[in-house]
């Protein structure tokens, strides 16, 4: 794939970049801005070199058409100020407005372009109606750069279709992302350890698979840790579990015997009896859960454990939180597992937290970016890159120029 560099002199051309810029929002307020401050350095890098570098992204889930509470404004005010610089915006993203204020872009200017996702063909099923929107937005620039990892597994217009209009590049931020995941897969530093969390198996059944073939241990928590424990012949009361899944998982436990992979389950469970934060709590042993109460964290004990068994590793991808962190009696154990990643990336380890969840969750206990060797701006994409799957965004970057 090429990078930027290999785009020659970019003075004077308008250059469109693909970002990443799907922050959570409280009302108008950016509740995290980790997803702009990843972009930041390679639009910096384009203004830098004299393009006209005009920015598109999406924002949440809009159905095909505008929506204020996902405007992209509060975005761009945020953009200005990690860039050090104004940020024009495009009250729509193909029509007048962004045609004129593409056009009166001077060398070295930065235009963020509404939400895409207020344009029905962005996301649309067939390849007719991507196409024409992509033919749009090409329309706008003279050079693609595809710099939003959190969306090249997807196939949209903005992604997919536009680099095969234009001559195209990777940005920094995907350049970095794919070198992460290519050595998180071609020959991993040992032992090497992912640790996956969250709400449910099924969610991540197929890079469990495949991890089998290529991790040293497997680290379970979260809510899909009840369909394991289930699957041992344990109570698990109100915990969540996805029954249906049981007999899959009992087949994951039985290859990873015969593999020699390690499967580490918690030995504890912070059980409560209802799912809020003033719930009457108790730590029990993760093979007795009360049948009324519901498993909402690992325990101290598991935390201890699991920062033992990552303690000596070289390479660790970490995805999704150990418990309902966003409620404090119940963030201990995602922070103990921060906390083991902090330590073992202090010794020289390469740390990969996974996005979405995790991100979030590290960013809230208080830890920061460079705690970690990468923090991933795509949970889903680096999940299905584990997974084995082809991404079409990248896919369509290693089929050559338009």
């Amino acid at each position: 794939m090429k990078t930027i560099s290999d785009l020659g002199d970019l003075r004077g051309k308008r250059v469109l970049v693909r970002s990443d810029l799907n922050v959570p929002l409280d009302g108008s307020t950016i509740t995290d801005d980790g997803r702009i401050r990843a972009s930041a350095p390679t639009i910096k890098a384009l203004a830098d070199a004299g393009a006209r570098v005009l920015v598109c992204a999406h924002l949440g889930r809009p159905k095909g058409a505008p929506e204020a509470r996902y405007s992209l404004a509060p975005v761009a005010k945020r953009l200005g100020e990690v860039l050090g610089t104004d940020v024009v915006f495009a009250d729509d993203t193909v029509g007048d407005d962004a045609k004129a204020k593409a056009a009166a872009l001077e060398d070295g200017q930065v235009l963020l372009l509404e939400n895409l996702r207020f344009n029905a063909g962005e996301t649309a099923k067939t390849d007719e109606e991507r196409a024409g929107f992509a033919g749009e937005l090409a329309s706008l620039a003279d050079v693609f750069v595809s710099d939003g990892f959190g969306v090249v597994h997807r196939k949209q217009a903005s992604v997919y279709d536009i680099a095969r209009l234009l001559p195209h590049a990777t940005g920094q931020l995907v350049s970095t992302e794919v070198d992460v995941l290519r050595r998180l897969t071609k020959d991993p530093e040992r032992p090497y350890a992912v640790v996956l969390g969250g709400a449910k198996v099924s969610d991540k059944l197929g890079v469990i698979g495949n991890l089998l073939g290529t991790a040293d241990r497997l680290l379970i928590g979260g809510g899909m840790v009840f369909t394991f424990l289930a699957a041992q012949g344990h109570e698990v009361g109100k915990s969540l579990l996805e029954a249906d899944q049981i007999d899959t998982v009992k087949g994951y436990i039985e290859r990873a015997e015969k593999e020699g992979v390690e499967i580490v389950l918690p030995v504890d469970v912070v059980a409560a009896d209802a799912f809020s934060a003033d719930a009457d709590h108790e730590v029990v042993a993760a093979d007795a859960i009360p049948a009324d109460r519901m498993g909402l964290d690992i325990g101290p004990e598991s935390s201890r454990l699991f920062a033992e068994k990552l303690a000596d590793c070289r390479t660790v991808f970490w995805n999704g939180p150990m418990g309902a962190f966003e409620m404090q009696p119940y963030a201990a154990g995602t922070k103990a597992v921060a906390q083991a990643l902090v330590d073992v990336t202090s010794k020289g380890a390469l740390t990969v937290v996974g996005g979405g969840d995790s991100a979030a969750a590290v960013r809230q206990l208080g830890f920061a970016d460079d705690d970690f060797g990468h923090i991933s701006t795509g949970g889903g994409a680096s999940l299905e890159y584990l997974e084995g799957k082809a991404l079409p965004g990248l896919t369509v970057l290693e089929e050559g120029d338009a």
